[in-house]
């Protein structure tokens, strides 16, 4: 049984700070850490790591404890949104795991968060105690509004704040940068793709800005890419983007992206600006493994 993790951490700028949290997960003896990616407009870096059930919870709970010792949220500044330094820790089923394994997995990860570190934890997607937590975003609204308690825990830790571990089945991160500063626009466009207002089924979309880059982008978790193939969301912003006479720069993936996900994108041109092989996640892991 093999379970893949992908944390991601509230710093994107410090690279010490992003090689402890890699090594972390790197030391934990079971587990093959297979892709970092950090962004500095985002100030947040993304592992992705897999290997067996107790190794990967190990090497979660290695890389919780060293965002919890190097990075003080209170001094966090970026844009997208975050509640703790090790904001979200999903667990994601591969091979002969079930999302049933991972929510197990999850639920005992949360627990050992905050008895070994006292970081409360919101329990999300599969793993969610409650159905108003099923959706990783409204915990971020019920946190910040303070309608939500922790599902294991009490107060905020001091400078790492709270974290929010689930299962979930195999998610894209990617985003569509534009070539312009107009956040406006890219905030409608966002709107107007995702599912909660009525867009493509499986989008959660974002408006956000780059400031470093002077322009903005179209952040995308698309978490169905079965029912919404990348194509149709892309091909969908660049309409959008050509009635506001904005152009599309180009694609860029976060993290890794399932093999069944890319193929479906097949004859399609998605601009993208940093695609290689061994980003493609079971190439990636067979070439650890030695396979």
């Amino acid at each position: 049984m093999t379970i893949e993790c992908v944390p991601n951490f509230s710093e994107g700028r410090d690279r010490a700070v992003v090689t402890a949290l890699e090594r972390a997960v790197a030391s934990t003896s079971g587990v093959w850490l297979l892709d970092s990616t950090s962004d500095v407009d985002h100030n947040r870096t993304v592992l992705t790591f897999a290997g067996d059930p107790q190794a990967t919870v190990q090497a979660a709970l290695s890389a919780v404890a060293a965002a919890a010792e190097h990075i003080d949220l209170s001094r966090h500044a970026g844009v997208h949104p975050r509640l703790g330094a090790a904001d979200v820790v999903p667990f994601v089923p591969m091979e002969s795991a079930t999302l049933e394994d991972c929510a197990r997995l999850s639920r005992d990860a949360g627990q050992r968060i905050w008895d070994e570190l006292r970081i409360p934890v919101y329990l999300y997607e599969s793993a969610a105690l409650r159905p108003e937590c099923a959706r990783l975003e409204n915990v971020r609204k019920g946190v910040f509004t303070g309608t939500l308690t922790p599902d294991i825990g009490d107060t905020a830790h001091p400078n790492a704040g709270c974290c929010v571990v689930g299962a979930r089945g195999f998610l894209v991160a990617w985003n569509i940068l534009l070539g312009t500063e107009d956040l406006a626009a890219a905030r409608i466009i966002a709107r107007e793709i995702r599912e909660s207002n009525g867009g493509f089924p499986g989008v959660k979309a974002l408006g956000l800005p780059l400031p470093s880059q002077a322009r903005v982008q179209v952040s995308i978790n698309l978490v169905d890419y079965r029912r919404t193939p990348l194509h149709v969301v892309f091909d969908a912003v660049v309409q959008r983007c050509r009635a506001r006479r904005i152009r599309v720069l180009g694609c860029e993936l976060i993290g890794m992206i399932p093999q069944e996900a890319l193929l479906a994108t097949a004859g399609h041109d998605m601009r993208w600006l940093n695609m290689h092989p061994q980003l493609v996640l079971e190439g990636r892991l067979r070439l650890e493994r030695g396979w």
